[in-house]
């Protein structure tokens, strides 16, 4: 299944660049190129888009709101900031990906390939975690380690990872950055409890 590509940027030369890019990939088409938001919702629904890649300065900071509302609206949707200046790390938190205005050819091809391949099983809101689950889920958002979870619930290291293991398994999600969108989407967390060290690789 090929995956279906809206460009949402203001710049018209870089929009059209990176749709170049974008469509010399056997996987990837873009469908629509957008020089404002307003109508993303209405052109995901008339496109099947399934992949929103946007500058995440045309959004200010309403960029939370909006794309969580998109996420519930559209939960398979996959969210990539189009970065081309220097940003605030709260404007990155709700994407699944990023790809930088200095990025080469290659590797914003080596990006999308994996971020398609993070997020192709990722759950809906459908997905039933327990009590426990959901405990470990935030911690995990938060940034802390496995040893750190263990210790603030009382539990053994072991514990901890066969619920993180659980966790996966129902949402389909891999990545800690996964995991933390989850989280924010479903309004488990906010971006204030997000901490630098959540952007390290949690074990």
């Amino acid at each position: 299944m090929r995956n279906k590509v809206i460009i949402c940027e203001s710049s018209e030369i870089v929009a059209i660049g990176l749709a170049e890019i974008i469509n010399s990939m056997a996987q990837f088409d873009v469908v629509s190129r957008l020089d404002a938001p307003e109508i993303i919702s209405e052109r995901i629904l008339s496109t099947e888009a399934n992949i929103l890649v946007i500058n995440p300065l045309m959004l200010g900071y309403q960029n939370k709101d909006f794309l969580s509302n998109l996420g519930k609206e559209y939960p398979n949707l996959t969210l990539v900031a189009l970065v081309t200046a220097c940003l605030d790390h709260a404007l990155l938190t709700p994407y699944h990906g990023t790809i930088d205005i200095t990025d080469s050819k290659q590797k914003i091809i080596n990006k999308l390939n994996e971020i398609s391949k993070d997020d192709n099983s990722r759950g809906g809101d459908d997905v039933e975690l327990s009590k426990r689950e959901l405990d470990v889920l935030v911690a995990v958002a938060k940034g802390m380690m496995n040893k750190e979870i263990a210790e603030q619930m009382n539990i053994s290291i072991h514990t901890v990872i066969s619920h993180r293991k659980n966790i996966t398994r129902k949402t389909g999600i891999k990545s800690v950055s996964g995991l933390t969108v989850y989280a924010l989407l479903n309004n488990l967390i906010d971006e204030s409890d997000l901490i630098p060290s959540n952007n390290t690789a949690n074990q």
